[in-house]
Formats: C-alpha cells, structure tokens, sequence
C-alpha cells in the first residue's frame, strides 16, 4: 500500500535498499527525517524542519532594523529555537500576522523601525484585542521575545513590554470541559464510522493533546495498549505514557479503516497539521450544535471522567502525560467539587434518616 507522506518530504532509496527521508522546501534548511513516516521521532523532527527560518524569502524586501528584520533574526535566536517545535510555530505565526497588520495609514507593523515600538503602542495592541484575551496575551508574549531579543543584539537598550500585565481570560477554567450531554450530543450527530466520531474517541479515551492524536496510528497500539510520547514534553520530560485501549475506541477505530500510517486523515488522504485539524474538528462541533466546545475540551472531559472514577492524581497524570499535578488538579478541579458536595449530601442523609 503506498502511503502518502507529509508536505515537503521526499523519499530515496540508498544503494542498500534502505528508505530514507528528506525535507525538502524552497527557503527553508534541508533535513533528514529520523525512523518512519509518522513515528513520535519522524513527526518531531518533521515539526523543527517546518518551524525552521526561510532563509532567503524575501530578504531583500526586508528593511535594516524594522520588526520584520528582528522577527528573522529572532527566529535564529537561542530563545526561539530551545522551545518546542509545535510552540515555535504558534509563535511565528503570531509574529507573522503581527507584521502584517497595517495601521490607519497603511503601514505595516512588519515595515516600522523596532527600537521606536513604545509601551503605549503595545497596550494599544493589546486592547484591540481585548475581546480575544488569549490573542491578546499570545501578542504580548512575541513581542516581548521580539524586545527581548532586540536588547540581546543591541538594537535597542530597553523592553518596552515590561511590566504590561496579561489580560484576564473570561473564564477561569480555560478551554470549555466537554460534559456528558455534549458527547452525546456529537454522538448522535456523527455516527460510528466516520472521521468526527473517530477524533471524538481518540481525544475523548486516550486524553492527548490534537498534535499528538493526529499522529497516532495502529502502529502505536501493541497488546491492547496504545503507548505515547506527549510531543509537547518530549524534548523536556520524554515522559512515555501507556494508556490501554478501550473496547469502544477500539469498536471505533475498527469501524474507520483509513488506510494511512495515522488514524485520522484530510479528505484528500494526508495527514493533518495541529492548525487545520482544529479548525476542521471545530466545524464539526459547530455541526452538532455545540460551538462553544473545542478538542481540547476533550482532554479534560477524560481527566475529569477518571477524577469522578475516583482515580488518584497519580493515576490521571499517568494517563494525561502532565508532569505537574498542579496541572492536573486545575483540569479536574470541577469533577472534584461535585465528587466533595455528593459526599457530603450522602453524610447528611446518613445522618437525618438516623434522627
């Protein structure tokens, strides 16, 4: 069965028969993928090559000493390149949409001379995205990278983002935690068999993280038992987590053959990237009736189903990958309030049919 391989990648064959992968992409650094296609290694590696600075694209368009010049040498910088791979990403993309807004004359932020940003202008960044708080705080985290980094290469002698506080999310608890009704409800919209109820069921019992669920394959599942290496701390903690597989995950993935090296494919065949997947697992959501849910949602809603199985921190961050149980705690913090007032309600009718 030929499989089809991530963007940019290409495949030899040595002269021992051995296969060999490249990435490939104009302007970027050229690299040799580790194991095979979609293995927790592969995937990894993958991840630092597309997170890579384009080395030439349009240098000669970018102007000495303006934020888009300090975004390109950021991308060189030790600060940036010692995070993960995924996060480097996420950061680049903010700093690249950054660059492209223009203000009320037309300018791009991306054109404008770095050591003349002021704190005032930051904040004012910040407050058109007062609506999007996480937008918001995401900004405020690149540019002070950027002014960071600025200091380091002497281009400027101050950070105009210190002291600039993060905007309060509008909820305490984050990203909405999926409760039973709405499995339900994504159920009863999505049938056993297709890719929605599929993704329902890999975030929803193995408790992973979208970049890692969209690499997940049969291969990954050996005796029952699907093991993993969260790629969010594989760099840090390399913790490996061993989750064992279901009867109903496997019900599911049984019944969604993808003929891929990863469970979970675009319509087209290849595999998803962490963005695309959001967005296309999103619309699913929204199809269902249920816009304010998101995959993340899922994870939680899987520690919050085993904190109400009474099962110890231990237990769920064995299950999780979180290194911190202070994590942990803030996922399944509701499920432990209503495990606390079921309890209590049980004493006090203990204690009244006993008078």
């Amino acid at each position: 069965m030929k499989v089809k391989l991530p963007r940019y990648i290409k495949a030899y064959v040595d002269q021992n028969g051995k296969a060999r992968y490249y990435f490939r992409r104009a302007g970027f650094k050229s690299a040799v993928l580790p194991g095979v296609p979609f293995s927790p290694e592969f995937m990894q590696a993958y991840e630092i090559a597309l997170a890579g600075q384009p080395a030439a694209v349009g240098a000669a368009r970018v102007q000495p000493g303006s934020m888009h010049a300090l975004a390109i040498s950021y991308y060189s910088s030790l600060d940036y390149l010692k995070m993960k791979p995924y996060s480097q990403r996420l950061r680049r993309n903010v700093i690249e949409r950054f660059c492209r807004e223009t203000d009320v004359n037309g300018v791009r932020n991306g054109d404008k001379r770095a050591a003349l940003l002021q704190r005032d202008h930051v904040v004012r960044f910040m407050a058109a995205r007062a609506d999007k708080p996480g937008s918001a705080n995401e900004l405020r985290k690149a540019l002070r990278g950027l002014m960071r980094h600025a200091v380091d290469i002497k281009l400027r002698t101050d950070d105009p983002t210190q002291g600039i506080r993060r905007l309060a999310p509008r909820s305490r608890q984050g990203f909405h935690s999926w409760d039973e009704s709405e499995i339900a409800k994504f159920e009863n919209t999505h049938p056993v068999g297709s890719k929605p109820r599929l993704a329902l069921a890999l975030g929803l019992y193995t408790g992973q993280a979208k970049q890692d669920v969209i690499a997940m394959g049969p291969q990954h599942i050996r005796e029952g038992v699907l093991t993993w290496v969260r790629m969010k701390t594989a760099q840090s903690t390399g913790i490996e987590v061993y989750i064992e597989v279901q009867a109903e995950l496997r019900h599911i993935i049984d019944a969604t053959p993808s003929g891929h090296l990863t469970f979970l494919t675009t319509a087209a065949g290849a595999p998803f990237t962490a963005e695309n997947f959001g967005k296309w697992f999103k619309a699913q959501c929204n199809a269902a009736g249920l816009p304010h849910c998101t995959f993340h949602g899922l994870r939680k809603a899987c520690a919050r189903r085993m904190a109400e199985s009474e099962c110890t921190p231990h237990e769920i961050a064995a299950v999780t990958g979180h290194a911190s149980l202070k994590e942990v705690e803030r996922y399944t913090r509701a499920a432990s309030r209503k495990l606390l007032a079921q309890s209590a309600m049980a004493k006090v009718r203990k204690r009244t049919a006993s008078v």
